[in-house]
């Protein structure tokens, strides 16, 4: 007598595997997981006893890539980001690792960069066994121990090549907090007020005096 079989929708057999519907979409697309089943209306079906989370999860950690990360603040800090990337480049050619390099232009301070939300994505889907930084701060200025905790949540094991000072730490910063000041400058200006348009202005001048 044959059992019945256990269908169920792509995010009950994705929280089995521990991945994302996401994940199981690409997996199918690559020839690894195939649904079972298709409803009419198209959506897949899978049978849940013959999803073996372990053997997934073995096939997972095989793998998952190592992922490099440079960023700069500003385009004429080009030169810095080919030097982070050529740094990084080196450092996981000679572990032997296969890896990918994820390069980011724009400030520490902006979440919303391209490069950080593909790497983001990569690290909850499960993609990701290994992150490599120049610095802690080349992720973020503020909140790189966020991305470290979902990191350590995810298994994901973190390499910071220099845990010093980064070299260019003050100029880095410096045009994070005029890229503050700017946008700022742009809400207040608009309520006409010469004492916030002073005051932003002075702060400003201060900021790139420093720079020099």
């Amino acid at each position: 007598m044959s059992m019945s079989r256990k269908l169920v929708p792509i995010q009950e057999a994705a929280d089995a595997l521990g991945v994302s519907a996401q994940t199981l979409r690409r997996w199918e697309r690559e020839g690894r997981l195939i649904a079972d089943e298709r409803t009419a209306g198209g959506r897949r079906r899978y049978d849940l006893a013959r999803l073996k989370p372990e053997q997934f999860h073995a096939d997972r950690e095989s793998l998952r890539k190592t992922v490099a990360y440079a960023r700069v603040s500003s385009h004429d800090q080009k030169a810095d980001l080919e030097r982070q990337k050529q740094v990084l480049e080196i450092y996981c050619a000679r572990q032997g690792w296969t890896f990918e390099v994820i390069a980011d232009l724009g400030s520490g301070m902006n979440y919303n960069k391209k490069g950080l939300k593909r790497l983001l994505d990569a690290i909850i889907d499960g993609d990701v066994g290994r992150l490599v930084i120049t610095h802690k701060d080349r992720l973020l200025r503020l909140g790189a121990e966020l991305v470290f905790a979902i990191c350590q949540a995810k298994n994901v094991e973190v390499v910071i090549l220099n845990q010093g000072e980064d070299t260019t730490f003050e100029e880095d910063l410096a045009k994070d907090v005029l890229e503050i000041i700017t946008v700022f400058s742009a809400r207040l200006y608009g309520s006409r007020s010469r004492k916030n348009q002073k005051l932003l202005d002075g702060v400003k001048q201060a900021v790139e005096a420093s720079e020099k």
